[in-house]
């Protein structure tokens, strides 16, 4: 099976190194560039380029200008990486079409489960009809849950809220990161509908439903102990 292509470009070799070293060992494929100028001459020389990992703050052409180019013609997936933690530079990331916007320094292995999440989002990469975590099974084409031997009845939300945390599974979710992908942006509710859908939720799935964690002040956490 063919590998997935991930552009990676950052400025520092040391954090390419480093982004290419994980994301290599989880299968991909990685090409670099090392400013903006050199990353629009990669992207335009591969035309299979499955995701593009792209730094902010580079000489000859920055991150926005890059993510302006490309959106032109193209809706690959973009992760911004940069140094600034800025409201507005957030926002504007997504104006431009960004699918993620991570803050430096991060942890690389959770880029990685952002990429994987990004890339089955977009099915680049293929999504199992069933799904697993701890002794909780997922059936997605036949909308069903096992927990253990047994059969549990979830609602619609519900279950999508279970698929939700475990396919993000060890990534700390915030409220509005979760209302954004389960309730999508057109839901302008209560974020606190979340704690009450996931109360409930922990309760169907009995000593299972401790795999949710809350995490104060943000949101939850889906870990299985291994």
């Amino acid at each position: 099976m063919k590998r997935l292509k991930i552009l990676v470009v950052d400025d520092e070799s040391r954090m390419r190194k480093l982004v290419n070293d994980f994301l290599s060992k989880q299968g991909y494929e990685v090409i670099e560039a090392a400013d903006g100028e050199e990353a629009l001459d990669v992207y335009y020389k591969h035309d299979d380029i499955a995701l593009i990992i792209l730094d902010v703050m580079m000489p000859k052409m920055d991150g926005w200008m890059v993510c302006r180019e490309i959106r032109k013609d193209s809706k690959v997936p973009i992760v911004m990486l940069t140094a600034k933690a800025e409201e507005h530079d957030e926002l504007l990331g997504f104006d431009l079409g960004v699918d993620e916007y991570i803050s430096k320094p991060f942890s690389p292995k959770i880029l990685v489960a952002r990429v994987d999440s990004i890339l089955r989002r977009t099915n680049k990469i293929g999504t199992a009809d069933s799904i697993k975590a701890g002794n909780i099974v997922v059936d997605k084409s036949a909308h069903t849950v096992k927990v253990g031997e047994k059969m549990v009845e979830l609602s619609f939300k519900e279950f999508e809220l279970l698929t939700y945390f475990i396919e993000n599974k060890g990534i700390a979710l915030s409220r509005e990161n979760i209302l954004n992908n389960v309730w999508n942006y057109d839901y302008f509710g209560d974020a606190r509908t979340i704690d009450t859908h996931v109360k409930k939720l922990r309760n169907k799935l009995g000593e299972s439903g401790n795999y949710i964690k809350t995490i104060w002040g943000m949101g939850y956490k889906f870990e299985v102990e291994e």
